[in-house]
């Protein structure tokens, strides 16, 4: 069992008010799932913690249950479930990043949906699974208005996420690697790597450090601290002033849980 160390908190809502963070982690025997639901502008709408704690849910039972299964087909088949079982509806339901690690005896396996990314570390260098297509709309000016995002949210010529698509789940960026290979992976929500992507505070390896030196807490704050000292997003433009927050370590050097809620 590799040593897993987790760290999370809350952002501020549309209105930048405080409100419960829609970021769930999950840690199964093998395996680490971090989801983090969209905030609805559509008040008529759950709100996409209450999505991403289902799908959360419901994919770590299937995982648990099968621990070996194809990580797109687990998914596939817990979008499918909540989905029916909360009668949602493509385009006018609630939706959830997905990133999931899973270790086997042999390997290492990572899926990414949308924009929550998993880093490995190890023998082979730093291998970043990211999925940016969400990233180049809104840097191409096409995600303007709501109804932008829900014409382009699980299109072909847009973005993909979980939602009430199950197909959505057949595009997501795939990695595997060798186990004996593997040296530590990060998980993290995007309140989290936009201080690598956006803020450009540190890059990956400085990352895996600190949390590894500090504790994954360290790096939390010092996104937050940056956030802090542009408050009206004046240097770095975002929706809100604080996102939130996920970021897991796993390291394979060592064994325990740490930080775990």
């Amino acid at each position: 069992m590799p040593e897993i160390a987790i760290a999370g908190r809350a952002g501020v809502g549309a209105d930048g008010h405080p409100r419960p963070s829609e970021d769930h982690v999950v840690v199964l025997d093998n395996a680490v799932l971090v989801l983090d639901g969209a905030t609805s502008s559509d008040p008529s709408q759950p709100p996409g913690g209450w999505y991403a704690e289902r799908l959360a849910r419901r994919l770590a039972e299937d995982l648990g249950a099968a621990p070996e299964a194809d990580l797109t087909d687990a998914l596939t088949r817990a979008i499918a479930v909540v989905t029916a079982e909360n009668d949602l509806r493509p385009q006018r339901s609630p939706s959830s990043t997905v990133a999931a690690v899973r270790w086997l005896g042999d390997r290492v396996d990572a899926l990414v949906l949308a924009d929550s990314p998993v880093v490995a570390f190890g023998g082979f260098g730093v291998d970043v699974v990211s999925d940016d297509r969400l990233a180049r709309l809104r840097r191409r000016g096409m995600l303007q208005t709501g109804a932008d995002v829900r014409r382009r949210r699980n299109a072909h010529d847009g973005f993909w996420v979980a939602e009430a698509v199950p197909g959505a789940a057949a595009h997501a960026v795939r990695r595997s690697w060798p186990r004996a290979d593997v040296d530590a992976v990060l998980l993290a929500s995007d309140g989290v790597s936009i201080g690598v992507d956006q803020y450009a505070l540190f890059d990956w390896p400085e990352v895996l450090a600190t949390a590894r030196a500090d504790g994954p807490d360290a790096v939390l704050d010092a996104v937050r601290t940056a956030e802090k000292q542009d408050p009206d997003g004046e240097r770095w433009p975002r929706p809100k002033r604080h996102d939130d927050q996920a970021l897991v370590l796993v390291d394979f050097t060592s064994g325990g849980i740490q930080g775990l809620p």
